[in-house]
């Protein structure tokens, strides 16, 4: 009962705040009186009808996070067991984070000129910007996690004789759960900040793509209805990634309460 009133009341300021902003955001589009440089609220809502009537907005939504479920997938399968043995291997540790210290300062969207010559305009390019993007926050996190677990359950595992693989599979990955879960959120801010601006240079379809093709007919209801439309996905994918958190780790206090 505490939780749902607790919810609830989430959910009461959440629109407390919106209207409030939607009433400022009115004001100023009355002020500036100028639809193309700030349509008002009404606008930008019917816009969004619009095109949910049409489809569009359901199609491009659906091809960007079709994009991000193949780049998290790809860049989970790579940053996860290469976390695991970082964070087993001081030596292997040591030999790989000079690499990974170099290239994680480079934003995926400076790749995106190379990445232009490399695989051309179409889905390949944004899929490898969203991995490239998700692929350090994923593999920090589960290195973190790693080196977080208590020795105490590893010792004791070994005093039972298990075998090392049972040690990291049944030991050191459930203990690292909770830190890799919220590395999985980071990852799929980075991927779906990335696939915007992926698709506003190298992919005909996609949200970000769309953004831009409105910009250029300077339809701003419309642009304005999409950037509404990537705040809401993102909101829900974190979201989803926050519920399979407390699915998996009921016993991790942070994620319940986050």
């Amino acid at each position: 009962m505490t939780a749902l009133r607790r919810r609830v009341g989430g959910v009461a300021v959440y629109l407390r705040a919106m209207l409030v902003f939607a009433a400022i955001w009115a004001m100023v589009s009355v002020w500036t009186a100028n639809p193309i440089l700030l349509p008002s609220p009404r606008a930008v809502l019917e816009a969004l009808v619009g095109l949910a009537r049409d489809l569009e907005l359901f199609e491009h939504a659906g091809i960007s996070l079709a994009r991000m479920l193949v780049s998290m997938a790809v860049a989970t399968a790579l940053a996860v067991p290469l976390g695991l043995l970082m964070g087993l291997s001081h030596v292997l540790d040591d030999v790989i984070d000079p690499t990974i210290e170099m290239f994680r300062p480079i934003s995926g969207i400076a790749w995106i000129p190379l990445a232009l010559f490399i695989f051309g305009i179409g889905n390949t390019l944004p899929v490898f910007i969203m991995t490239y993007a998700a692929f350090f926050p994923i593999l920090l996190g589960t290195v973190a996690g790693v080196r977080g677990v208590d020795r105490s359950f590893i010792a004791v595992a070994r005093t039972m004789g298990l075998p090392r693989r049972t040690i990291v599979t049944h030991v050191v990955v459930p203990a690292a759960l909770p830190a890799l879960m919220v590395a999985l959120r980071l990852g799929v801010a980075s991927a779906w900040t990335a696939v915007v601006a992926a698709e506003l240079i190298g992919a005909p379809s996609g949200v970000g793509y769309a953004v831009e093709w409105y910009r250029e007919l300077l339809m701003t209801p419309q642009v304005m209805a999409f950037i509404a439309t990537i705040g809401l996905l993102g909101y829900l994918c974190d979201s989803l990634v926050r519920a399979l958190g407390r699915w998996l780790t009921p016993w991790s206090a942070d994620l319940s309460r986050s």
